[in-house]
């Protein structure tokens, strides 16, 4: 039996999620990948996959070994390819990235980053969720924050500052929140995957908030600042159309805290491929152009669309 056979069969099918891809992708058709990933199951006397007629996925123990064996054939894969004469990065490349990032920032880019490299497959994870590099066989995450886990290294791409916004309506029934404890009589938008959760971090303080909207996109903490609907906070890069119309008004100027780190994350002790590091080159080339990452935010100056931390809105007894 081969068993290296059994194992790229096993993982086509899950980055396929089906047996008919897998046999199209490595040109041995549907029914033989669909019989060694039985046989390979049967070695190991467990079930990797459950099957149904939708699609596949994975048990628990199948998560666990796909990650292991994910390793193993991008270890020999890297291995082959320096030993050939033409060493372009090739392979399947998974990278997570989170949603705004990806859209705004990573997507417009992956045009030109595969026709650089035609011998690349890139799976571009999209999503907000927390994905686990060391047991998931993902090789790369674009995340934004500061790293925590030992197990992981870091390559910074950029920073940018966290703002605080609100619609030019809200503000007039609402009045304008002067200091971060004002924000205790305002309904906050609060985004329910942010690391600190429901408690925003400005200069000097913390604080604890709340609204009667919580949302896990950022998308939508935009459209829901933008409709009225209360007070956001994130990147002055999210909301930046808002703010450019004037539909949006900075406040609470002059209390951000300081700037967040934009990284692209890997797991310390596995075997980076060439792929890795060309894609990780690639964007940080990418982000180095994008002023919204290398500067900071205006946020902390006041401009025409900005609301001092005293003074009337026009109209509205504060």
């Amino acid at each position: 039996m081969d068993r290296f056979l059994l194992m790229t069969c096993f993982a086509r099918a899950v980055e396929t999620g089906s047996f008919s891809a897998a046999g199209r992708d490595l040109g041995l058709g549907q029914p033989n990948v669909s019989r060694y990933v039985a046989a390979l199951e049967d070695h190991l006397q467990t079930r990797l996959l459950h099957r149904s007629t939708r699609k596949l996925s994975l048990t628990p123990e199948g998560e666990r070994y796909y990650a292991d064996i994910r390793r193993i054939l991008d270890a020999v894969e890297e291995s082959e390819s320096s030993f050939r004469s033409n060493a372009d990065p090739s392979g399947l490349l998974r990278v997570a990235c989170p949603t705004a990032l990806a859209h705004a920032f990573v997507l417009p880019h992956v045009p030109a980053f595969l026709e650089r490299y035609p011998r690349l497959t890139l799976d571009l994870q999209i999503n907000d969720r927390y994905v686990d590099l060391v047991n998931e066989g993902t090789e790369l995450a674009i995340r934004i924050g500061q790293l925590e886990d030992s197990a992981l290294r870091a390559r910074r791409i950029g920073s940018y500052e966290r703002v605080f916004v609100a619609s030019e309506d809200y503000l007039a029934k609402r009045g304008i929140p002067r200091t971060p404890d004002d924000l205790h009589e305002h309904d906050c938008v609060v985004y329910t995957l942010l690391a600190s959760g429901a408690t925003w971090r400005f200069r000097n303080t913390e604080i604890p908030v709340s609204g009667r909207l919580r949302v896990n996109s950022p998308d939508a903490v935009r459209a829901a600042v933008t409709a009225g609907l209360g007070v956001g906070h994130g990147p002055a890069w999210l909301f930046d159309e808002g703010l450019k119309s004037g539909r949006l008004k900075y406040i609470l100027t002059g209390y951000s805290a300081p700037a967040v780190p934009v990284q692209i994350v890997y797991v310390a002790n596995r075997l980076l491929p060439t792929r890795a590091i060309a894609f990780m080159d690639f964007i940080a080339d990418v982000f180095s152009e994008i002023p919204a990452f290398n500067e900071a935010t205006p946020s902390s100056r006041l401009q025409g669309n900005d609301y001092p931390r005293s003074g009337r809105y026009p109209g509205t007894e504060v």
